[in-house]
């Protein structure tokens, strides 16, 4: 019996004897080997098995290319003179997202804890981005074209969250014909799934080829090469960022840049503050492979603050920036306002005050609805040492504080309340919405005649009497 057989083995060159144990130390592949049985079956199916023992220990092989075609088949190699460099140098591209955020043929990483935001800041940031509109420090070169391909949200719930931020008609209509969106799904960015997704992503924008594309998270649809490959692999991480990230931008276009979204690990506050960009979860290597890195860290979990770290490779830097997501908008806020010292016994301080502002009011409130109406320092006197409030001379400080503020207002309409006057200068205390119970037991409002001017100080008359402002209304 005569039978030809194509193998694939770790072995010699020398076609014509094969060596099992001189093959198990070989370094090298070889593609294409013919042998030419002339033994029994028994012969073909040990050869066989031993072939794919071979494949199972070593890995698929790769092809034999000869010396000389390697070198004729490796890349070119792109060097500069400094002398060019100093006289000539060359044009530096528009960015894609300034300052330095994204730029063409880049890849930005966006990392945070799970459940942090990272999807909602997204679609707030790319629907402004869409439609060129700044975002926070971000500031897009022109209009851009966004391809979103995400593995976490339900399409029906992506949906649900873009109507739930408060961002304006005119700019949800720009960026309407900008920006594609993916449901949740379940696919790997293998080598089949990356030309699937280059084509489907050519197939929805035609000739107008994406600026952006984003993989979020990577963890969803991570291809390390290897069956048993895991994102903390430095050598799989690399494999996917190059031959399928990278792949699938150069498939679609290589001048648009990549954001991939991953997660960051459990990590100390201090730990964290120090060095944010280390919180980053798996393999060590990509924190080398990124051009602009953007993490999302939520300090306090009672608190909704957010703070957003920066870092670039080819820009300068970008001091971190305290960020709130308030009535569905995604806001800065002023990092100098912050406290740097004694955070967590400043935050405990001023819920406590927070506290004694509102038992404060909400007497006042419920005191008129029984009858009774006071002045700052009778109030004072009548409530020193009670529901925790403090004494006489802190109650009638927090009272000037809320005065100043806007919460308190003040009447001298006693005639019409049914009561003498006092010698007070400011007159009755008086929240907004007040209803008072007369000696009769008739229920009436209390209106405010005069406030405390917050500039100066000063006693001023209402002018509209039903129209009440606050701080947080004026901000």
């Amino acid at each position: 019996m005569v039978n030809d057989m194509l193998l694939r083995w770790r072995m010699t060159v020398e076609c014509g004897c094969y060596d099992p144990v001189y093959a198990n130390r070989c370094d090298f592949h070889i593609t294409v080997l013919v042998i030419r049985f002339t033994e029994s079956p028994l012969s073909i199916q040990r050869t066989l098995a031993l072939e794919l023992r071979q494949v199972k220990k070593y890995g698929a092989p790769t092809a034999y290319v000869p010396p000389e075609e390697r070198q004729a088949a490796a890349p070119d190699i792109i060097s500069y003179r400094l002398a060019d460099l100093l006289d000539n140098p060359p044009a530096v591209p528009s960015d894609i997202i300034a300052p330095r955020i994204l730029t063409p043929n880049s890849v930005m990483l966006f990392a945070g804890a799970p459940k942090v935001g990272k999807s909602d800041f997204l679609l707030s940031m790319f629907l402004h981005m869409a439609a060129g509109e700044q975002f926070l420090h971000m500031q897009p070169r022109e209009p851009l074209r966004i391809f979103y391909l995400q593995m976490e949200i339900h399409g029906y719930y992506v949906s649900e969250r873009i109507q739930s931020l408060a961002i304006g008609n005119d700019i949800k209509q720009r960026a309407a014909e900008n920006m594609f969106i993916t449901p949740r799904l379940r696919m790997l960015l293998d080598k089949d799934g990356v030309v699937r997704c280059a084509e489907h992503i050519r197939t929805r924008f035609g000739k107008r080829l994406p600026d952006v594309i984003c993989i979020d998270p990577i963890r969803n649809v991570f291809d390390g090469g290897k069956p048993d490959a895991s994102e903390n692999d430095n050598s799989a991480m690399m494999f996917f960022l190059h031959e399928r990230g990278e792949r699938l931008r150069d498939l679609v276009n290589p001048e648009a840049g990549i954001i991939i979204v991953h997660h960051t690990r459990k990590q100390g506050k201090k730990q964290f503050e120090e060095d944010p960009l280390q919180a980053i979860s798996g393999a060590s290597a990509l924190r080398g492979f990124y051009d602009s890195g953007l993490i999302l860290f939520r300090p306090d979990e009672v608190s909704p603050e957010r703070q957003l770290f920066t870092e670039l490779r080819n820009g300068p830097e970008i001091p971190p920036c305290i960020i709130e997501k308030v009535d569905g908008r995604w806001i800065a806020k002023n990092i100098i306002s912050e406290r740097l010292v004694a955070k967590e016994l400043g935050r405990k301080l001023d819920a406590e005050r927070r506290r004694k502002y509102n038992v404060i009011l909400q007497l006042l409130f419920s005191e008129a609805r029984e009858g009774r109406l006071y002045t700052m320092n009778q109030f004072a006197e009548a409530y020193e040492g009670k529901h925790h409030l403090g004494s006489k001379d802190s109650l009638y400080e927090r009272l000037g504080v809320l005065a100043t503020q806007g919460y308190i207002r003040f009447t001298n309409k006693y005639a019409e309340l049914g009561l003498k006057k006092t010698r007070s200068k400011f007159g009755l205390l008086c929240v907004e919405d007040m209803e008072f119970k007369t000696a009769d037991g008739e229920i009436i409002p209390v209106i405010p005649t005069h406030y405390k001017f917050p500039g100066t100080g000063a006693f001023l008359e209402v002018q509209d009497p039903h129209h009440w402002t606050y701080p947080e209304e004026e901000q």
